[in-house]
């Protein structure tokens, strides 16, 4: 059960499901990778408007595990785009003092791939003003069956004694482990689905779905959206205070 319950204030953690850059290409005449690339460049203007928002955590859906499924012209870019967005911004990430996580299974993507991340992680694991969790090749039912499977490892080892194993057992084997729960999952686009992101975590998450196409959601949008957030009362299932 989330700690924060029945107050009034700021989304400390926020998750963006970043929907609608093909279309945003393509309502330019533009292949879809150029609205991947215009995305990569509106997450940067996101993170630095986290601290003045008082949203100390940011997550953000890169590459699903169901997005293998697209063309392999665009997957190869997204991932050559992924690489160049790691070395083009690792200095400004670290000088702003973003620290940055992945999450998301590993094994599928290539090495130099999974080496530019681990270095990443490592640049920027002092950092402490924002927490940018970046997902890439994750799912949320993947996510939880690793977890389930590692945890059942454990048991079989004598680790675990099943007859403990409870919801904060569980959460300790998944993705986020160090992360605090979403408060806030925001989905462009205009579709109004979770699509397999942050299942687990986002039980009691406010959920805003709106119309932006995600390159051109702007740090107003953003700010609105947060400020909306702010007025409202979570209940978590109890009842508010008359």
């Amino acid at each position: 059960m989330p700690k924060n319950k029945g107050i009034i204030g700021a989304a400390e953690h926020v998750a963006i499901i970043m929907d609608g850059n093909g279309r945003w290409a393509k309502s330019r005449g533009k292949p879809r990778l150029y609205g991947h690339r215009a995305g990569a460049k509106r997450v940067r203007d996101i993170v630095e408007a986290c601290p003045q928002l008082g949203v100390k955590y940011l997550t953000v859906f890169a590459f699903s595990t169901e997005n293998w499924k697209r063309t392999q012209t665009e997957v190869a870019g997204l991932m050559k785009l992924f690489k160049k967005y790691i070395l083009s911004e690792a200095k400004r990430l670290v000088d702003a003092g973003v620290r940055v996580r992945f999450i998301g299974d590993r094994l599928r993507l290539e090495p130099r791939l999974v080496q530019l991340m681990d270095e990443l992680e490592k640049m920027t694991s002092k950092n402490t003003l924002v927490n940018l969790t970046v997902a890439i090749n994750y799912g949320g039912r993947d996510e939880v069956a690793r977890a389930s499977r590692r945890m059942a490892q454990d048991v079989a080892k004598g680790k675990l004694n099943p007859d403990k194993v409870n919801e904060q057992t569980l959460a300790r084997y998944l993705d986020t482990y160090v992360l605090p729960d979403p408060d806030l999952v925001i989905r462009t686009s205009g579709e109004a689905r979770i699509s397999n992101f942050l299942l687990w975590q986002s039980a009691y998450a406010e959920y805003e779905f709106v119309k932006t196409l995600w390159p051109d959601f702007t740090v107003r949008d953003f700010q609105e959206i947060v400020s909306i957030f702010g007025s409202r009362k979570r209940r978590f299932g109890g009842l508010l205070a008359s």
